[in-house]
């Protein structure tokens, strides 16, 4: 018996082609495994290519995302949350509004998804786990279910989705988000290119919803009305945006536009002050409580007297 979970997991593929077995969800439980994080093994299963999306809930409990997706709405959130900001709630709460106001979404049979990219979790190399699970406690002590997928492009994320329902589908993403669907570069691997994946993207009952930028320079607010894209790609965004595919969050909080993880973090590992401001109720008491994101009250304190 291997008491090692991460070996385990790894061993599940021995003299099996990865073709041939896909490995959805996996839990450990029980005396010999108290001290197991099971989201870390989610992430084990992304990271060794043996699922391409893993899910778990408010509680730290893995879940079979063929289950809790099917014929559901599906409304899907995707960032860094390293941490989550008032920015990332408030989009949250802004889109879920916008989505549940649509006719054919029924907010009983809605599921909502704060999800993050393998890709995201390697920006700095290799994946840090402990960094992993700062970002994961702060979601799950909000409530929220977590999903983590090997999907970079937004059309496979879709495509994934609808596999299991058919069910009005919903992302809710920033301008840099969205500016970035729009760029050729993003699709140079894929055979059709960016044609392709937005053949995929309009065969979907989707809509986008943006929230807004704040150009610091100018005070003026990028939206869908004013978004510049490639020369190129201005008819396919207008396509795309007369269509009804693409909605503006416009009730946003604009006291708020400000805020940007990366800032944040960076506020909290050089002890600064005010970056307890920018987060949800209750998360700055847990970053300091638990230590996360290389919080330390000593660098704090130093920085104070």
């Amino acid at each position: 018996m291997n008491d090692n979970p991460k070996e385990l997991v790894k061993s599940f593929y021995d003299n099996i082609n990865e073709d041939q077995l896909e490995i959805d969800m996996v839990n450990f439980s029980g005396p010999r495994f108290m001290y197991v994080d099971n989201r870390l093994m989610s992430l084990q299963l992304v990271k060794n290519g043996m699922t391409n999306a893993v899910m778990f809930d408010a509680n730290g409990v893995n879940l079979l995302p063929a289950q809790v997706l099917y014929k559901k709405n599906i409304l899907a959130l995707r960032g860094s949350f390293r941490p989550v900001t008032k920015v990332n709630m408030d989009m949250f709460e802004k889109s879920k509004e916008l989505f549940f106001s649509e006719k054919k979404v029924d907010p009983k049979n809605t599921q909502v998804i704060f999800e993050i990219t393998l890709a995201n979790l390697r920006v700095e190399g290799e994946i840090n786990e402990r960094d992993f699970l700062d970002r994961a406690e702060l979601l799950c002590s909000l409530g929220q279910n977590v999903m983590i997928t090997n999907y970079k492009e937004y059309y496979r994320l879709i495509e994934y989705f609808s596999e299991f329902t058919k069910e009005r589908l919903g992302l809710a993403m920033g301008v840099y988000n969205l500016i970035q669907i729009f760029d050729e570069k993003y699709y140079r691997h894929v055979s059709g290119g960016i044609l392709e994946a937005f053949g995929k993207l309009f065969y979907r009952d989707l809509k986008v919803y943006m929230y807004p930028y704040k150009e610091e320079a100018t005070g003026e607010y990028i939206t869908s009305e004013n978004l510049k894209v490639h020369p190129r790609m201005k008819e396919l965004y207008k396509f795309f945006k007369n269509n009804g595919k693409l909605i503006d969050i416009k009730d946003f909080d604009p006291e708020i536009l400000h805020i940007f993880s990366r800032k944040v973090l960076k506020m909290i590992a050089a002890g600064e002050d005010e970056w307890e401001e920018m987060l949800p109720q209750g998360i700055a008491e847990i970053i300091k409580k638990d230590r996360l994101f290389g919080y330390s009250k000593r660098r704090h304190l130093n920085k104070t007297s």
